[in-house]
């Protein structure tokens, strides 16, 4: 505070009276200082030096004579926040490399001369993609594969896989079948999945998994990637229903979920493990209200996570 030059007789006695206080400190810690500590307090001061005052605190409040000071004991650590480490689970893709491929792509409607353009797939020419399907109101399925690829991705980064999407809807259209097939190739992949929704009659409905073929034509040849890719898709149908409460498609593979076929490029190129998904028919008004549902698309994200995650562990 500012000096006060008022009551300076007042003021003289206050001094006095603290001054006497002092005195009567020191003498007291001079008390202290000749007779013996107690067994606890030597123990504070032989294993925490400076902090005897402390350990004289907590002597005196186990006696009865002062409570415990509200903050924890120098001998107890001091709790960290730390963050809590990942559980083996979480991690089980780590050093695993998935490719997702978003089929078609929105921008493809505007491009009709690009995708109609002729690619080698190794047994013919085909057209380098599709504008693919869409449901009766209007959801395309461009926007479907490209909302659960997303999902997907999520789902097995968080299981530290690496994925890489063939696409993220930022290029105006494509890639083409045949690119799609080199950047799982040249990523070298453990496990590629093309995810699609099929166009097929009303009535058709379920899921189902398309299989390479045993292909050997021209830059194609399929030979090695036959057998893991049928492991894979026999997983994924297994997993998807169980995720989506969804039954394998009525109308193709006979109630088991596979078809294998010889005439996708995408399959054709692949030097690794890949698989094609059509989660449900977009053309039937029941499963149309699936893929138009995001809990249902999680779900079939998640189906087919658990799938690939399924395969890679063995």
């Amino acid at each position: 505070m500012p000096y006060d030059h008022r009551n300076t007789a007042r003021r003289t006695l206050a001094l006095a009276l603290a001054a006497a206080g002092c005195c009567a400190a020191l003498a007291g810690c001079a008390a202290s200082q000749a007779s013996p500590p107690s067994g606890k307090a030597q123990g504070a001061q032989g294993s925490q030096g400076s902090q005897g005052a402390q350990g004289t605190q907590a002597t005196q409040g186990e006696s009865g004579a002062q409570s415990r000071p509200p903050f924890a004991s120098p001998s107890a650590p001091r709790p960290t926040r730390s963050p809590l480490p990942a559980s083996p689970a979480s991690r089980s893709l780590a050093g695993r490399t998935v490719v997702i491929d978003p089929g078609h792509n929105s921008g493809n409607f505007r491009y009709s001369a690009e995708i109609n353009k002729k690619v080698d797939i190794g047994t013919v020419r085909k057209e380098c993609d599709t504008t693919g399907t869409s449901t009766d109101g209007g959801y395309t399925e461009a926007s479907f594969t490209l909302d659960v690829s997303h999902r997907l991705r999520d789902l097995l980064t968080a299981r530290g896989a690496k994925v890489i999407l063939t696409h993220d809807g930022d290029r105006p259209w494509g890639p083409c079948i045949d690119e799609r097939a080199r950047i799982g190739n040249s990523a070298r992949a453990d496990a590629v999945v093309s995810v699609h929704g099929d166009g097929s009659a009303s009535g058709n409905r379920g899921f189902h998994v398309i299989l390479p073929a045993k292909v050997r034509a021209g830059s194609a040849d399929t030979a090695k990637i036959v057998t893991p890719s049928r492991t894979l898709g026999e997983r994924i149908v297994e997993r998807f229903a169980r995720a989506t409460g969804t039954s394998p498609a009525n109308y193709i593979g006979s109630g088991t979920g596979l078809d294998v076929r010889d005439d996708l490029g995408g399959l054709n190129l692949s030097t690794v493990p890949k698989v094609f998904v059509e989660c449900g028919n977009m053309r039937d008004p029941k499963d149309a209200k699936l893929f138009t549902s995001a809990t249902w698309r999680q779900k079939a994200a998640q189906g087919l996570a658990d799938g690939i995650a399924t395969y890679l562990q063995g």
